[in-house]
Order: C-alpha cells, then sequence, then structure tokens
C-alpha cells in the first residue's frame, strides 16, 4: 500500500511545483471540502496529478500561498469531475485554469447513464473505486491513511478518462459541444447572493403572520452569525425544525423556550441567550417582512400557464417534447441540450417576428451556448408554429 504524504509547508509546495511544472500533458485536480460540517467552502485538501510528475496532496489551510503552484500548471489545461463545485474553493486560493476539462459534463454530453466519478472511470476504464469517504469531514486532522488513498485515486486516473472520453467526443461528433461547455462553466458568474436568504429555511411554509416571520428571521440569522463565527454548518449546530419549533412555540419566557423538546440541537441549550435575544429581537422589530415576496421575473409555474397565457401554454407543451426528442437524437439528457427555465422563456414571450435566427438570438441572450442555438432552435420555432396552426384548426374539428 502507497503512503501518502500530505503537503502542508510552503516550502514543499515550491518543490511539489516545480516537479508538477517538469510534468507533461493536463493536469488531474480534485478538491475536498467538509460540506455539512464547516460553514466555509474552503478546500480542506487539493489533489494534483500530472504525467511525468505524480500525485500530490496539498493542506491549504497552513500553506496559505498557492501562487508557486498557480504559475507552475496555469497554463495547462485541468481536468476536474463536475468543475463547477470545485473552482469556487480553488479560485479562494487564487488557483485558475486557463483551460479545463470536466469528466462529469462529459460524461452528460456523450449520454452515460452514471456520471459520478466512480462510475465514469469504471465505464470508460473498468476500475472500480471505492467511494467511502466522499462525504466525510475533510477538515479532521490528521487525516488517516485510508482517507488519504481515496483522494489521490480520485485524480490518479483522471487523465486517463479524459483521454478515453476525448475519443468518446469525437466519435459522437460532439467536441466543440463539449468545448463550449467548458468555456462557459470558467466564463460563468457568481450567482448573486439572495435577497431573503432565511426563507429558505425548511419548513417556513407552516409559520403565518408577518410578526412570526421576524422572529423566524432572528433566529436564522443569529444561527447564521454563530456558525460563521465558529465555522460550523449552520444545521449542525440548531437545525431548521428546530428553529421552526421555536417560532411556533411562541416561548413566553427563556425558560419555556429551553422546555420545547423540539427545540434540539448542540447549541440550543449552550446559546440560549443568544436564541431567546434573537426571539425578542423579533418580537419587537418594525422592519416586518412581508408573507409573500413579489416574485421579480420568476415566471408563474407551468400549472398556471392555461388559465395564465394559454397561447404561452400550447407553444410550451408542443416545444417541449420536440426538444426532448431532439435530445434523443443526440443522446444526452434534455437538461444539457437545453435547459427548461430557457425554454419556458421562450415559449412565455417568444420575439417577433418567430424565425429561428430571432429565437436563436433570443435564446443566447438568456444564456444558451451556439451549439444548443443550432440543435433547437429551428426545432422550437416549427413547434411554436404548429401550436398556433393546432390552435386555429381545433374549432373546424369539432364542428
Amino acid at each position: 500500500m502507497t503512503e501518502y504524504v500530505v503537503i502542508d509547508q510552503l516550502e514543499e509546495l515550491r518543490s511539489a511545483a516545480e516537479r508538477l511544472a517538469a510534468g507533461h500533458g493536463p493536469v488531474a485536480v480534485d478538491v475536498e471540502r467538509a460540506s455539512g460540517f464547516r460553514y466555509s467552502q474552503r478546500a480542506y485538501l487539493i489533489q494534483v496529478f500530472r504525467r511525468g510528475a505524480g500525485v500530490f496532496l496539498f493542506d491549504p489551510p497552513p500553506i496559505g500561498d498557492f501562487s508557486a503552484l498557480q504559475e507552475a500548471i496555469g497554463d495547462a489545461e485541468w481536468i476536474l469531475h463536475a468543475a463547477s463545485q470545485d473552482l469556487p474553493s480553488l479560485r479562494e486560493l487564487e488557483l485558475e485554469p486557463a483551460s479545463m476539462f470536466d469528466t462529469e459534463l462529459a460524461a452528460r454530453l456523450l449520454g452515460h447513464e452514471r456520471v459520478g466519478l466512480g462510475a465514469v472511470v469504471e465505464d470508460t476504464l473498468g476500475i472500480t473505486l471505492a467511494k467511502a469517504h466522499s462525504a466525510s469531514d475533510w477538515s479532521t486532522r490528521p487525516l488517516p491513511q485510508s482517507w488519504l488513498e481515496y483522494a489521490a485515486l480520485d485524480v490518479e486516473h483522471l487523465v486517463d478518462v479524459r483521454d478515453a472520453l476525448v475519443a468518446e467526443l469525437e466519435e459522437q461528433g460532439k467536441t466543440e459541444f463539449a468545448a463550449e461547455e467548458f468555456r462557459a462553466v470558467l466564463e460563468r458568474e457568481p450567482k448573486p447572493a439572495r435577497e431573503d436568504p432565511w426563507r429558505r429555511l425548511s419548513g417556513l411554509h407552516t409559520v403565518r403572520g408577518r410578526r412570526p416571520l421576524a422572529v423566524a428571521r432572528a433566529l436564522w440569522t443569529a444561527r447564521e452569525d454563530y456558525a460563521r463565527e465558529q465555522d460550523v454548518a449552520p444545521g449542525r449546530l440548531v437545525p431548521d425544525r428546530a428553529l421552526i419549533a421555536a417560532v411556533l412555540a411562541d416561548a413566553k419566557s427563556k425558560s419555556e423556550l429551553a422546555a420545547v423538546k423540539e427545540f434540539t440541537g448542540r447549541a440550543s441549550r449552550t446559546q440560549l441567550d443568544r436564541w431567546w435575544n434573537a426571539i425578542e429581537q423579533g418580537r419587537t422589530t418594525t422592519d416586518l417582512p412581508l408573507e409573500r415576496v413579489p416574485g421579480g421575473d420568476t415566471l408563474p409555474p407551468p400549472r398556471a400557464w392555461p388559465d395564465r397565457n394559454p397561447e404561452a401554454d400550447a407553444r410550451l407543451k408542443a416545444a417541449r417534447p420536440a426538444v426532448e426528442q431532439r435530445a434523443q437524437e443526440l443522446g444526452m439528457p434534455t437538461e444539457n441540450l437545453l435547459t427548461p427555465e430557457l425554454l419556458r422563456r421562450v415559449a412565455w414571450s417568444p420575439p417577433e417576428p418567430l424565425t429561428a435566427a430571432s429565437v436563436g438570438e433570443a435564446l443566447g441572450a438568456l444564456g444558451a451556448r451556439a451549439w444548443q442555438v443550432d440543435q433547437t432552435a429551428q426545432v422550437i420555432v416549427d413547434a411554436f408554429v404548429g401550436s398556433v396552426q393546432a390552435a386555429v384548426t381545433a374549432p373546424n374539428d369539432a364542428s
């Protein structure tokens, strides 16, 4: 069994960077976080593999400065699996690829039924990877050897997987599809922060009234502040259901709150003053949240379309199966050919005049890639036109 060593000193990183720079070909990169354990999404282990150099495991918190690694591999193609999950953590350390290959995204475009890393490795190379530690707390120190072996294997096979998928993409005529998708992932702007993130509290729909909602908001904010301070996942301190239970209990005193048996969590009693102060703040604030938040530019749910916009409903019902059929012909999931939200938006408010060019322009403005426009614009136009013709002929058929 290989004995893996974690690099946690800056000088050791610089030495490893020199060896990686002397390697050849693309670079496999993976990140282990402590999601569900820590508040932050910071990287707690970074794995890097390059042919001619080998595997290196880096411990980011004590190293801090990764500029030598960026200089060594920044110009190479990086291979990641589900890159959108790892890129934010890498960017926090100023690690940024100039180009990349996403093995998960490639597998989706190729129509693989299973796209998890272990499944893709098995399907392309016939090698079975154990996934025993995928949900582990990677902020643990020291990291057990079995975890390090698991982490190293995540990147050791990734270059071979990439080569196999490159051949598949070429065989299916999807090389440019993949290239556009990879560029889109790299160039995608981070989502703006939610205006009212506390409204994502699980069970909030059971809270009625603006004052109780203000209490829920205050409790959520108090938990968020404490979780950030302790760098602990909020739900590990007090679960959502416990916060909602505290709101619904409407305790009249701190002791009554402590007596609410549904108010659970490891910090529910040790931080009782914190939670009671939040409740009092919510009960006295003059800034009361609305019970219902305006939807902004959010479209109504499709089930409401027959009443709200019957023409759009007809367009969507005609176009959706047509796009699904095109996805089947291409051998990929429909959502990778065109996300449902984009189709709904052009169905709700189609461009005028209705042509493949105008629909393509509308899709492009919404974020569709050129290859997606090429594959779907005419299909959508034909479906929309068909829905209008069906609506015109239906009354005549009935008579």
